[in-house]
């Protein structure tokens, strides 16, 4: 178990975040089978990942246990670009490479006796990885994990942190104690960790679909990467046989199923591969059937659906 202890200088810097970086390693490790990959989330061309240089980045990527918490330092906000987190990899102390090459379970060729060459190798191949395996897809990933943080928001400011912690997982739970509260992470590791002036990330993902994972040891901001809600978005692409389609037709059956969380326009026709013209038509014959609704949210209109919408969804 592992509870991040809410203290007066770390409360109040609990936040939501995204991880570029993060969703690369993981779909990497779904790609050579470490991993379940889920549903509908894009897959990253396996038969490509032979032709690419990166064999040092999967042999680190191979130890099952393990992840080298330097290859997705942590983020600073829902808006993070995998340059900016590139950036911080490039820079990560060659002793703190070392540490984490050095607990490892797998062969990293005695990388460990120059740790600085290793880390500058494996930023050029996580480089090379996002540009060709995960750039494609990220517009459209990116959408899903800004509607969950979206989606949590507002239970945040409806109802505090406990109604935004309550449903990121099962394993993840607001604890009351006596000296001072704590989000509790159900995990095989023991530590109560204080949150100080870092504060807590909280992480959607679209790649970690089963499970949670935590940093909690220094130097790493303590994050929590739980299932991004929106990953019922791109399941939608593959539900066009329902009966809901039979009735109301397949683009607009998509429209609707996607629409788990909010989102506009321009996501959605990213997420289902369809013209802004063609998404923008099914919307508004959806709206005037009472199915949706909508909200602006700055320049932003968003599409959410109604209970009869909900209900329809689910046939």
């Amino acid at each position: 178990m592992i509870e991040f202890t809410l203290t007066p200088s770390g409360a109040h810097r609990v936040r939501f975040a995204i991880s570029p970086l993060d969703e690369l390693l993981a779909a990497l490790q779904a790609a050579i089978g470490l991993r379940d990959h889920p549903p509908g989330v894009p897959r990253l061309a396996v038969d490509a990942l032979g032709a690419l240089p990166i064999a040092e980045l999967l042999s680190v990527l191979g130890d099952p246990r393990y992840v080298c918490e330097f290859l997705s330092p942590p983020t600073t906000g829902h808006d993070t670009t995998a340059a900016a987190q590139l950036a911080e990899v490039r820079r990560t102390p060659a002793a703190q490479v070392r540490a984490e090459l050095d607990a490892l379970n797998v062969d990293v060729g005695g990388w460990g006796s120059d740790p600085g060459r290793a880390r500058d190798l494996l930023a050029d191949q996580l480089e090379t990885g996002w540009t060709e395996l995960m750039a494609p897809h990220w517009p459209a990933l990116r959408d899903v994990l800004h509607a969950d943080i979206r989606y949590r928001s507002g239970r945040w400011a409806a109802g505090g942190l406990d109604a935004a912690v309550t449903g990121l997982h099962p394993d993840v739970r607001l604890a009351e104690h006596s000296d001072a509260d704590a989000v509790v992470v159900r995990n095989p590791a023991r530590a109560r960790v204080p949150l100080d002036r870092r504060g807590l990330l909280l992480v959607p993902s679209a790649f970690t679909w089963q499970r949670t994972s935590v940093i909690a040891v220094a130097p790493w901001r303590p994050s929590v990467i739980y299932p991004a809600r929106g990953i019922a978005g791109p399941r939608a692409v593959r539900s066009d046989g329902t009966r809901l389609a039979r009735v109301v037709g397949r683009t607009k059956a998509r429209l609707l199923v996607a629409l788990a969380e909010p989102m506009d326009t321009s996501a959605l026709a990213r997420l289902l591969h369809l013209a802004p013209s063609t998404v923008s038509e099914h919307l508004a014959a959806l709206r005037d059937g009472g199915l949706l609704s909508t909200a602006r949210r700055g320049h932003v209109v968003l599409y959410a659906r109604t209970a009869l919408g909900d209900e329809l969804a689910r046939r």
